[in-house]
């Protein structure tokens, strides 16, 4: 029996309304736009299964360069459905979970870009304080301040 091993995860992707507005979000965070695309085609829509699309895409990269979110935004077809407002209970829902060095100071300067914290920042036994706030075009994203580790 041959074994099948996986090698890594590339990234995580999410489709969002602006691409500029969701570069600066996770700019913001501390991620870095390793690159901007067009990706159109009719191989592209082989892959995806929608048939003729036309996407943009920017690929964000964490400062340790071993994660990636891939931010799309479909121009063709548009968007049909939109998940941002479910509560985190849903169904498939997606959220994605940053490790961060001051979440007060970050959870700060997000709300002055329009965030809204969901809920309010927790501590975790001695191990983490944590939260999860939502974009201005509300994308849920979680925030983990590991403790001890200033």
């Amino acid at each position: 029996m041959t074994e099948n091993k996986l090698l890594r995860m590339d990234n995580v992707g999410i489709v969002v309304e602006s691409l500029d507005d969701a570069v600066s979000f996770f700019t913001e965070i501390g991620l870095k736009l390793e690159g901007r695309a067009t990706i159109e085609g009719e191989w592209a829509g082989r892959v995806t299964g929608l048939g003729s699309q036309h996407v943009e895409v920017a690929m964000m990269v964490t400062p340790d360069g071993h994660s990636r979110l891939e931010l799309s935004r479909f121009l063709t077809p548009p968007a049909i459905s939109d998940h941002r407002t479910a509560p985190v209970n849903s169904l498939g829902y997606l959220r994605v979970m940053f490790t961060i060095k001051d979440i007060d100071e970050l959870v700060s300067r997000l709300i002055k870009h329009g965030a809204q914290l969901v809920g309010e920042v927790v501590q975790y036994e001695n191990s983490y304080r944590l939260c999860y706030i939502r974009a201005k075009d509300g994308l849920l994203i979680g925030l983990a301040e590991e403790l001890g580790n200033k």
